[in-house]
């Protein structure tokens, strides 16, 4: 391969999968210090994308579909305008690797296009977790070293924006709307921050409008609880995941931007995921159950407090 001058870094979403491609985005970085690096991504990330350290340009995606051919005929009149010379496609599914037709088959592209010129090789790569398929995909372009992302640049000043001027702790008890077994009830993580209080830590809750219901419950239940919902970027969360005890979550986007911070971490899974997939990487600490509801309050106080006590 010749050295690139301009390269394309594919990786649309969904959060935990963004954040995951955080190792990535560093390790062509570092790869490549002195290229244009150009990363084309959904409108949630933007703002998180720029900040990053490496990327000089973030194009947004909106992701038309086939029937909107004028939409389409621009989106590739852009890509081909960008004068790219390689692409790594992080997103590797059915839509990025349309991308690849749209392009034009001049450019050297790592992903699973057919036709591509560096073709993830694996054929377990659907079997193994995120962070591991990505690696191969990117050893067998070249990029053989993949370090968990140095996030030093994330600032540290939003507990005390928000107010939390003593030690807390983060609770994500939301999840994707559309999937409800992937949520622990709401009133076991307030039957959790009443105990995280009565031990003088804040509880710390983090979510959007769709957790309003379950936020609501744990503050009936521990009034003493910081209600964060719909006020934290992603951005303020990684800060907040710095500055935190610990975390206690069901498997959701935020938890990956907490672990990713270095924050102590306790992630709860059902069926409806595979952590062995998906789970977040850091300090984290799986608690798994076929069904949430049969997880009891205890088992989850436990280890929760067992990785404050570690931390002394």
């Amino acid at each position: 391969m010749t050295t690139p001058r301009r390269i394309l870094v594919i990786k649309l979403g969904a959060l935990g999968d963004f954040v995951q491609a955080m190792g990535p985005f560093a390790a062509i970085r570092a790869r490549f210090p002195h290229a244009l690096i150009t990363l084309l991504t959904t409108r949630p990330f933007v703002a998180l994308a720029r900040a990053c350290p490496w990327f000089d340009e973030v194009w947004i995606d909106d992701k038309p579909k086939l029937w909107q051919v004028r939409r389409l005929w621009a989106l590739r009149h852009r890509l081909r305008g960008g004068g790219f010379d390689r692409v790594y496609d992080l997103q590797t599914s059915d839509r990025s690797s349309l991308y690849f037709r749209l392009l034009g088959r001049g450019v050297e592209w790592s992903g699973i296009a057919r036709g591509c010129s560096h073709p993830d090789p694996d054929p377990r790569r659907d079997f193994l977790h995120t962070v591991e398929r990505q690696r191969g995909q990117l050893a067998a372009a070249g990029i053989a070293t993949v370090p968990p992302p140095d996030l030093s640049w994330v600032a540290g000043s939003a507990a005390a924006e928000f107010g939390l001027n003593g030690p807390y702790v983060l609770l994500c008890p939301g999840g994707a709307p559309h999937r409800p077994a992937k949520r622990w009830p709401a009133e076991r993580f307030g039957a959790v921050a009443v105990r995280l209080a009565q031990r003088g830590l804040t509880p710390a809750l983090i979510g959007t409008a769709a957790e309003a219901e379950a936020i609501l419950t744990i503050r009936e239940l521990c009034p003493s609880a910081v209600d964060l919902s719909g006020r934290t970027t992603f951005l303020d969360i990684l800060s907040l995941g710095r500055g935190a005890r610990a975390a206690l979550g069901n498997d959701t986007g935020p938890m990956h931007l907490i672990a990713a911070a270095g924050c102590p971490a306790l992630v709860l899974f059902s069926d409806e995921s595979n952590p062995d997939l998906c789970a977040p990487r850091g300090q984290v600490t799986l608690l798994r159950r076929p069904d949430l509801a049969d997880l009891a309050e205890a088992e989850v106080a436990g280890p929760l407090l067992r990785l404050l006590a570690a931390q002394g």
